[in-house]
């Protein structure tokens, strides 16, 4: 690398930002990490995140202050702030000079949307907003963002692939995920800004989200609660693994597409849907514990299926997952032991 790049990653002290940062640093990028640090869930393991990431807890704990570390041999600088901030966020951009942006702030949540919907129009929609702005104006050439599987809502028609009909979402969260791609859709084709939406497909893996299936089945199993199975267990989900979803981020941020279009969307998957009490039968395996199990119905705003089609993202961008669930399963549940010291 002949000079290294400054890369924006909002959303930093989540599961995929914390990651995607490990992985932008190990590679020789300069990074500027955002985030509001919110409490979804667990702060203390937002924080814990940002420690890895050489970012101390008392300094990540100011707003609109510049936090700095070297790790990796490479530079991270972060900032604590609400991304819908229209004073501070400029200021951001113009004094860091982005090569590229990728945001991955959101309220996350399908469920919570129900409860607290202003937060995801908050986030999701004028802090978009917000990021979308500062890149037109900050001559920001390429920005990838985080859409979601949700948007597909409960279409019966798999696998799942970019070109079909998303305009009937069953969530305020996937609602907000289809404005973000019509958003970037109309700045792509007016300001000429490479934009790349990445619609997720149930990530997991360590330092995951606790309000995530992954996370919670394991919690419980250890802790001898019985898990929660929505829709009495009838549900399959395209469980994909961090590192698979990393290296195709990675890849839409530092590498050009064989598709020269402005705007792109792509799926980003295992594309080997697994169903849930397959899913909850391998952390079984792995903790040699049988779970309790409490049946339910379905939940308001989930889905019954999902599955990925990735073939868009392979030709593109060469995107090939290759972690199984047996062995993700393995890798979270060491982590989730490792951290919470329970032997």
């Amino acid at each position: 690398m002949k000079s290294k790049k400054t890369i924006l990653v909002t959303g930093v002290a989540g599961f995929i930002g914390y990651h995607l940062c490990e992985a932008l640093l190990k590679a020789g990028y300069k990074v500027v990490g955002l985030d509001n640090i919110n409490d979804y869930y667990d702060v203390n393991l937002k924080y814990a995140r940002l420690q890895q990431l050489g970012i101390k807890r008392e300094d990540a704990q100011v707003f609109d202050a510049i936090t700095i570390s070297t790790i990796h041999g490479s530079q991270m600088q972060f900032v604590r702030m609400h991304l819908e901030n229209r004073e501070t966020l400029p200021k951001i951009f113009k004094e860091f000079k982005f090569h590229m942006v990728c945001n991955l702030a959101a309220q996350a949540g399908v469920r919570y949307s129900l409860e607290n919907p202003e937060a995801y129009i908050d986030s999701n929609i004028n802090g978009f907003l917000n990021v979308l702005e500062c890149c037109r104006h900050h001559d920001v050439k390429r920005m990838v963002y985080a859409s979601s599987s949700s948007i597909y809502g409960n279409s019966d028609k798999v696998p799942f692939n970019e070109s079909d009909n998303v305009d009937k979402p069953i969530s305020l969260y996937a609602a907000t995920k289809k404005s973000n791609e019509l958003m970037a859709h109309a700045y792509s084709h007016l300001y000429g800004i490479e934009t790349i939406g990445l619609r997720f497909f149930t990530v997991y893996g360590p330092w995951g989200r606790p309000d995530m299936a992954m996370f919670l089945f394991t919690d419980a199993v250890i802790n001898n609660r019985p898990i929660k199975v929505f829709n009495n267990g009838d549900l399959s989900r395209d469980f994909t693994y961090i590192d698979d979803i990393i290296a195709g981020v990675v890849a839409t941020l530092i590498k050009d597409s064989n598709d020269n279009s402005l705007c792109k969307l792509y799926n980003i998957g295992n594309s080997a849907p697994v169903q849930l009490l397959d899913f909850i039968k391998a952390i079984e395996n792995n903790l040699c514990i049988v779970a309790k199990k409490e049946m339910l119905p379905m939940q308001a705003g989930d889905v019954n299926q999902t599955w990925a089609d990735v073939s868009r993202l392979e030709k593109d961008y060469n995107y090939k997952p290759n972690i199984s669930v047996v062995k993700g399963v393995e890798a979270f549940t060491d982590w989730y032991k490792t951290y919470y010291k329970i032997k």
